[in-house]
């Protein structure tokens, strides 16, 4: 059990209030509908020309693996550039894609691996797109409105996947799956259009964009030095790689054990959709009764029941039962590890933050649907499902004592904006350093415990939030001074440090200025490094930047 919080008491519909969420969501309907129905042809394609079962399985794979491989450059991008035009780039480049896919599968000349080609470069699209809009539902809506967004956002697609797929099925039968390509081309052009209309309140910045590389090495350390956000890749990683099990054997599943065609299938799917949206509709209340730990071990333990039963079941009614209850434990498990990756970051780094997030996801789903379909192909799929079922199993077991979820708490990560850029006396330029910065504190010899244990907090943010070398040093000869030091490459990255810190970091400020026993506050002093050899120094360029350009 768990105690309610202001952001749990929020109306599940209450994202629908803003209209550019509204409208987005509605576009999606129609982007998604497109999306499974082309999943659903091109699964079903393969098993028409192809005999192997391990194709069939890398249909799945060829569309997680570009998340996997390009999620961080693409969250990189997604906290660097208008999110909008990214969002426009990706929906356009996909639209391309399946225009040529169409004309190739009508045309009689699909192989197998341009079938897979095809799919991947789909992902690739899909990798693009994903973490800038998933980062831009926290610029529709308040931040208090947030989880109830992320769960709309899956039950938008999840009521699309309960009669997506069963409608890819029907289009399949009926007119072959080059038809089926073709309406995922047109179910593009809803999305594109909204988002051409859609005009956001972007923030101007005050610092030159960060590079490329130092962005996603900024993604890379922040979840790296944020515990909590590891252990959330870590278990989404697991999910991802036993719960996908289900959807890639799942042509298996109607053709072989179910003996059924292209029609069921599809109404297979459509199950696994509709107990998704009951999923949807449910996690909120999840999330009032249960902790976020409890809620995970839910969503694999009825992961697992729906693996074991798909595997073993003949009977088509009974499968579909099975997966109800798998697309209702798939988009809590995934909705619950969303939400908490995007209260835990800030609005800075979350488009990173989302897409490593993404990269343990699918790249579980992507490495799973190999694993699975090579399990398949030497035991049968029944054998497969039953494996990966014991493997859910001991996904929720993870959870019992050492990767055990954080709660969803109400932190305050918007921008403390209190950080005022310091008069210098010396010219310093944006590219100027190394920057060595060194604080001192005076501390009470009864206050020292308590000092190390909050100065570890701050190390840790400290890092997380870009300086380097930091070190906390006590004087031998005044033993109440303490002085804290750490290193940032450049001027610009120096103040780039400051503005990261969130009204959350700042409770950790507070404890360290009230344990500091001085009669000023703490002093602060800026250095920057220069060489002994003054030949070097006037050779050195001195490159010039506007820092408010």
């Amino acid at each position: 059990m768990k105690d309610n919080s202001v952001t749990e008491r929020v109306s599940p519909l209450s994202p629908f209030k803003h209209g550019i969420f509204r409208s987005v969501w509605t576009a999606s309907l129609a982007s998604n509908f497109g999306g499974l129905i082309q999943s659903v042809a091109a699964a079903w394609m393969m098993t028409a020309i192809s005999n192997s079962v391990d194709m069939v399985a890398l249909v799945q794979a060829s569309t997680a693996l570009p998340i996997m491989l390009f999620s961080l450059a693409s969250g990189a991008i997604a906290d660097s550039f208008n999110r909008r035009k990214v969002m426009l780039t990706a929906q356009c480049f996909m639209l391309v894609v399946s225009v040529v896919l169409t004309l190739t599968a009508y045309s009689g000349v699909m192989t197998p691996w341009l079938l897979l080609t095809f799919t991947f470069l789909i992902g690739c699209g899909t990798a693009l797109n994903n973490p800038s809009w998933q980062a831009s539902v926290g610029d529709m809506v308040p931040r208090a409105d947030l989880p109830a967004a992320v769960a709309l956002n899956s039950m938008g697609f999840n009521l699309t996947r309960s009669v997506g797929p069963a409608l890819g099925g029907v289009i399949v039968a009926a007119a072959g799956a080059a038809a089926a390509f073709a309406v995922n081309a047109v179910s593009y052009l809803a999305l594109i259009f909204v988002l051409l209309r859609w005009k956001p309140a972007v923030t101007p910045s005050t610092l030159p964009r960060e590079s490329f590389g130092g962005a996603m090495t900024a993604g890379l350390r922040y979840v790296a030095m944020s515990p909590n956000i590891e252990k959330v890749l870590l278990r989404s990683f697991v999910f991802g790689f036993t719960a996908i099990s289900v959807m890639a054997l799942l042509p298996l599943v109607a053709r072989d054990i179910v003996q059924g065609g292209p029609l069921l299938y599809g109404v297979l799917f459509g199950a696994f959709g509709i107990g998704a949206v009951g999923g949807a509709l449910i996690s909120a209340r999840l999330r009032q009764v249960l902790s976020s730990e409890w809620t995970v071990r839910l969503g694999f333990v009825g992961f697992a029941a729906c693996a074991a039963i798909a595997g073993i079941s003949t009977m088509s009614w009974l499968t579909c039962a099975a997966l109800l209850v798998g697309g209702a434990s798939w988009v809590v498990s995934l909705s619950l590890f969303n939400v908490t990756v995007q209260m835990s970051t800030p609005r800075w780094v979350v488009g990173r933050a989302l897409s490593l997030y993404q990269t343990a996801t699918f790249g579980g789903m992507a490495l799973g649907s190999w694993v699975w379909g090579l399990l398949a192909e030497q035991y049968g799929a029944s054998q497969a499902l039953l494996y990966s079922a014991v493997l859910m199993i001991a996904g929720a077991a993870l959870g019992l004592k050492w990767f055990t979820l954080p709660e969803q708490t109400a932190l305050n990560l918007d921008p403390l904006n209190r950080w005022k850029e310091p008069h210098l006396a010396l010219d310093v330029k944006p590219r100027s350093g190394p920057i060595t910065i060194m604080i001192e504190y005076v501390i009470r010899t009864e206050d020292i415990a308590e000092f190390l244990d909050v100065m570890a907090e701050r190390r840790r943010i400290r890092r997380r939030d870009g300086a380097r070398h930091w070190t906390l040093s006590r004087d031998m000869e005044n033993p109440e001074l303490w002085m804290e030091t750490y290193h940032t490459p450049t001027w610009v990255e120096y103040v780039r440090h400051n503005q990261r810190m969130t009204h959350a970091d700042a409770a950790v400020s507070e404890r360290i200025r009230k344990l500091h026993s001085g009669a000023e506050p703490p002093r602060v002093r800026r250095m920057i490094e220069r060489p002994t050899d003054w030949s070097v120094e006037l050779s050195q360029p001195k490159p010039v930047i506007d820092l408010h350009h």
